[in-house]
């Protein structure tokens, strides 16, 4: 989650300006996270601050903003009282025209800005924050400190390399590429085999021999390996195991994987290490249609996520000086 340069270029490029709306801040129960945010043009829309009322109200008030070029607009909205909607929580809201001009401004890990009707002197607190992101690379969760709004530019912080473009790679891609914070890519041996229309975001690469493009994805970036031949995939995975992973899915039978398995051990890789590997991919029960093989690997992935975030959640936070919001 973060302020997501890449979208906003393309959207600004195809549609002139816009106006992003974000969720500033959240008390109570809310429909979506604070950071979250949806682009709205005269014709079009975005992304979701959480849909139903709010996003509704919110998208012609962004498009009234935009017919009459008023540049920011704050509103406090009690869900409850204000939408009829039984969340029970209260939203700030920040909506802001953004053009080609104001974009090219943009610089730096953090955007921050003074919120409407607030001093445009940046205070001492927003100060350390970016100070912090530039000099340590520690970046602030998008809040409001002392009547700025600080967001971090978009940085996904997971990797994923899909191998293979046949028809399940192309029913995964479409049902993970639409996941925030999710850098997808997806490499094959042949770019007719892609789909005319590739999600945003996706970076396709195309290899004679795509194993030697192992070299080029992060030793922590997840893997799934569905190309349409045994012996890639085996070598995927024999140098997947030698460059290191946080996770790797085979798509296969239990009976290709007991060859794999014997194979990778003749090679040298301990029993340890081939266990990391998950093979079949997605869940079984849901059934062997590309659709359901890619809905049960959506859930093992957001699983594996639930379960870091709670990892993460478990340590201690990191003190921020001079960092409370007001």
């Amino acid at each position: 989650m973060g302020f997501d340069r890449d979208q906003m270029a393309r959207l600004i490029a195809a549609h002139g300006a816009l106006v992003r709306v974000v969720v500033a801040e959240v008390a109570g129960s809310a429909p979506r996270e604070a950071g979250a945010a949806m682009l709205v043009w005269a014709d079009g829309q975005e992304g979701t601050i959480g849909g139903g009322a709010l996003e509704y109200q919110a998208t012609e008030d962004a498009r009234k903003m935009l017919a009459a070029g008023e540049a920011a607009r704050l509103l406090k909205v009690p869900l409850g009282p204000a939408l009829n909607q039984c969340c029970g929580g209260a939203v700030v809201l920040l909506s802001e025209l953004w053009d080609a001009a104001r974009f090219a401004a943009l610089e730096g890990p953090v955007v921050a800005r003074p919120l409407p009707g607030k001093p445009a002197d940046m205070p001492l607190a927003v100060a350390r924050v970016l100070a912090r992101a530039r000099g340590e690379g520690i970046i602030a969760s998008a809040r409001i400190v002392q009547g700025w709004l600080i967001e971090p530019l978009h940085q996904p912080k997971r990797q994923l390399w899909v191998w293979g473009a046949g028809h399940v790679g192309r029913a995964i891609v479409g049902v993970l590429a639409q996941l925030p914070d999710l850098a997808i890519t997806w490499v094959d041996t042949d770019g007719a085999r892609f789909p005319g229309l590739v999600p945003d975001g996706v970076v396709q690469r195309v290899a004679t021999n795509p194993a030697e493009l192992v070299g080029a994805a992060p030793p922590d970036a997840h893997h799934l390996i569905l190309t349409f031949s045994h012996a890639l995939d085996l070598d995927l995975c024999h140098r997947l195991l030698t460059r290191g992973f946080a996770s790797l899915g085979l798509i296969g039978s239990a009976t290709k994987w007991a060859r794999f398995r014997a194979r990778l051990a003749a090679f040298g890789h301990a029993p340890d290490r081939i266990g990391r590997i998950t093979c079949p991919i997605g869940r079984p029960e849901f059934g062997k249609h590309p659709q359901a093989i890619a809905i049960g690997v959506a859930v093992e992935f957001l699983d594996r996520q639930g379960a870091e975030r709670t990892t993460e959640s478990d340590a201690p936070p990191i003190a921020a000086k001079g960092d409370r919001a007001t």
